[in-house]
């Protein structure tokens, strides 16, 4: 007669348990996946390195969700919609995914509804580069105020399409940028020219006035979250307000902070540096946390 132990163990064999470490029946459970999307901002660029761990690595750390990455680099709030496959592949993207036949709008929407009950975050840092050539325009404010017209459209296209995948209770934070344009209050290493300082005044007023309103908008027409780095990096520091920094003396405030966290001062790139990149991560990791127990 087999003892009761020896039937539960009969039992576990059939189902191919009892043959299952504990680290490989572990193994079974469920991948929870944070989705990031968007530009080279969303796979951490940086000038000579391609891509790094960026605020996205450092956000899948913290909240011990897998990362599934569609970030493009060159990527606009149109052609994130618009354009098939990624023109700009960073093969080292940390969680990287290719689309080779399809748009990075579309590519995530397919994974994540392929994932519906398994994504526990999605990211969205896009919009910059439909700003960046206006800084070379005499007047730059009207150009911005253009651009923003298809910020607003697109990225409420975006974030809906994103929010009808995921379903109504994933976080979805929409990201915008240092306001790396101060940077040319000190770059490249001349005299402050009037017209110099006049560009840095006038980006100040582009990021809040104009294009951080438009992603608030766009992002909460989908029940998403905005997490406005433009004012954690100092942006909207008047530039009265002045420190004295090596190598470049007394300069407002903003402008050493934009050095501090970017690559704009030294040569003149847009992207973030590695502080820079861990900041943003700190600041969508706490929102995560704050939306998690809201």
């Amino acid at each position: 007669m087999r003892t009761p132990l020896a039937l539960l163990a009969a039992a576990l064999a059939a189902t191919g348990l009892a043959a299952l470490p504990a680290s490989a029946q572990a193994s079974k459970a469920p991948i929870t996946y944070y989705v990031s999307v968007g530009d080279s901002y969303s796979v951490g660029y940086q000038p000579g390195l391609g891509a790094t761990t960026g605020y996205a690595g450092y956000v899948a750390k913290k909240t011990h969700l897998t990362l599934a990455n569609f970030g493009c680099g060159g990527a606009t709030t149109t052609s994130i919609i618009d354009t098939v496959g990624c023109p700009d592949v960073l093969p080292d993207t940390a969680g990287g995914h290719v689309y080779p036949r399809t748009t990075q709008a579309a590519a995530a929407d397919a994974f994540i509804t392929a994932h519906r009950g398994h994504i526990g975050l999605i990211t969205v840092s896009i919009g910059g580069n439909d700003v960046t050539a206006c800084a070379a325009q005499a007047n730059p404010i009207p150009c911005v105020g253009t651009a923003v017209t298809s910020i607003d459209k697109n990225v409420t296209a975006l974030a809906t399409g994103l929010r009808a995948a995921a379903g109504p209770k994933v976080p979805i934070i929409g990201l915008t940028y240092p306001d790396v344009i101060l940077g040319s209050y000190v770059y490249p290493a001349q005299a402050v020219t009037p017209a110099r300082t006049a560009l840095a005044s006038e980006s100040v007023v582009a990021f809040k006035s104009l294009i951080n309103p438009a992603l608030v908008k766009a992002y909460a027409s989908a029940h998403g979250s905005f997490v406005d780095v433009t004012a954690a990096t100092g942006g909207y520091t008047p530039l009265t307000k002045t420190v004295t920094v090596a190598p470049y003396g007394t300069i407002p405030q903003a402008v050493a902070r934009v050095c501090a966290l970017t690559w704009y001062c030294q040569v003149g790139n847009i992207h973030a540096t590695n502080a820079g990149y861990t900041l943003i991560g700190k600041l969508v990791a706490a929102r995560y946390a704050t939306l998690r127990r809201g």
